[in-house]
């Protein structure tokens, strides 16, 4: 019963994301609505992590089954995408190493912080 209602919160914050998505004047994807509004539940304490965790553990573990179907579709349009190629390896290695740069840039700050946060006490 426990992870019928992890997935209830889930959809349910994914179904709110997609309402929200529709109201919007503008477009914005109703992906990025859903984290934020799970981050703020989780902020706000209206949702505590227990509530999701084991789900959420879940789907973190088997993220890689979620983009099977992204692979295929460029698959599909490889003749739009064949004249463009070298600027799409140039792109995918370069935001690779940007990302990359800023993940370790943000662990050792927030390792600094962490160490500032120790020595107060």
């Amino acid at each position: 019963m426990k992870i019928i209602k992890q997935i209830g919160i889930i959809f349910t914050v994914c179904w709110l994301s997609i309402l929200v998505e529709k109201a919007l004047p503008f477009s914005f994807p109703a992906s990025v609505i859903g984290m934020i509004l799970l981050f703020l539940c989780l902020l706000t304490g209206i949702l505590k992590i227990e509530h999701i965790q084991e789900k959420a553990d879940f789907l973190l573990e088997n993220m890689a089954f979620f983009f099977v179907p992204a692979g295929v579709s460029i698959i599909n349009y490889f003749d739009v995408l064949k004249d463009t190629w070298v600027q799409l390896v140039i792109i995918c290695v370069l935001s690779t190493v940007i990302t990359f740069a800023v993940t370790a840039w943000s662990v050792k700050l927030a390792i600094r912080l962490m160490e500032r946060g120790g020595n107060n006490e």
